[in-house]
């Protein structure tokens, strides 16, 4: 019997997000990412899952859109014949989304699902990636006077890996860049350390932005929202004038390809030895 030639075998990538039901953002970040990838990788089908439960169902309800859980992705795939998977995590920080991938990934593992199945790692990940993303969000500040600052929003959690956006900050402040400042949602450093922090500086406007690669619902609320405890009401009520930016990072395309470029390294798992 002939042998297959690689060009039978079937071959996708998987992309999996949070998700969003916000269909503006999810145009600018997440399709974008998809076809960057069917771009660089012609041969390889490329399919979406977002982690998030309530996203989805909201989705199916509000709009009929389906979407599927990575666990779904992947069982689809194999159903379909496809060998070789890889997954593009589309977040940030290795967190707790992070790890339930990686729960996901190791079972398909396991379980010899397909040839080859390989995983990417998120956008900050090595010390290597923050310098990387320094450099993106150095040249993506609209800060352009001493009187001038970014302040960057994450997500944050109560997650170890949390300390990615202190890390963040600290190699900013070593590389000279005195202007920007980062907070998250619902980790530390949270908006009052970022508050502390700006005092005496002599900023008088500040530019809101999130660090967060899908602008969705934290960015428009928690961020930009008119309410009292937004970060931008909050700033305000400082005395400060705001700019608020609502743009996710996956609209850079210098974002977008950092995930494309690992992808040909070809990830392999730590702590799994074959």
């Amino acid at each position: 019997m002939a042998e297959n030639t690689s060009s039978e075998i079937k071959k996708a990538v998987l992309v999996v997000s949070f998700g969003t039901t916000h269909m503006d953002t999810l145009e600018k970040t997440i399709e974008p990412m998809e076809e960057d990838v069917r771009k660089a990788y012609p041969e390889y089908e490329v399919r979406r899952a977002f982690t998030s439960g309530i996203i989805r169902k909201i989705l199916n309800k509000r709009d009929g859109i389906a979407t599927e859980s990575p666990e779904e992705a992947l069982a689809h795939l194999k159903e379909d014949g496809y060998r070789e998977v890889e997954i593009l995590p589309f977040i940030i920080m290795p967190g707790k989304e992070y790890d339930g991938i990686l729960r996901t990934f190791y079972r398909f593992l396991d379980d010899k699902t397909f040839d080859s199945l390989k995983i990417g790692r998120p956008l900050l990940y090595s010390h290597e990636d923050f310098e990387n993303l320094i450099g993106i969000l150095k040249e993506n500040c609209p800060a352009k006077s001493e009187e001038e600052a970014c302040v960057l929003m994450g997500h944050g959690s109560y997650h170890p890996g949390n300390a990615c956006f202190s890390q963040l900050q600290s190699m900013t402040e070593k590389e000279g860049i005195t202007n920007i400042h980062i907070g998250t949602v619902e980790g530390y450093p949270e908006l009052s350390d970022v508050i502390n922090k700006l005092k005496g500086k002599g900023y008088k406007k500040l530019h809101l932005m999130p660090l967060m690669l899908v602008a969705g619902d934290h960015a428009k609320n928690d961020m930009a929202g008119d309410d009292e405890d937004s970060w931008n009401s909050a700033l305000k009520s400082e005395g400060y004038e705001t700019e608020v930016h609502l743009v996710g990072l996956g609209e850079n395309e210098k974002i977008r390809s950092l995930f494309v470029e690992r992808m040909k390294e070809g990830v392999k798992p730590r702590h799994h030895h074959h």
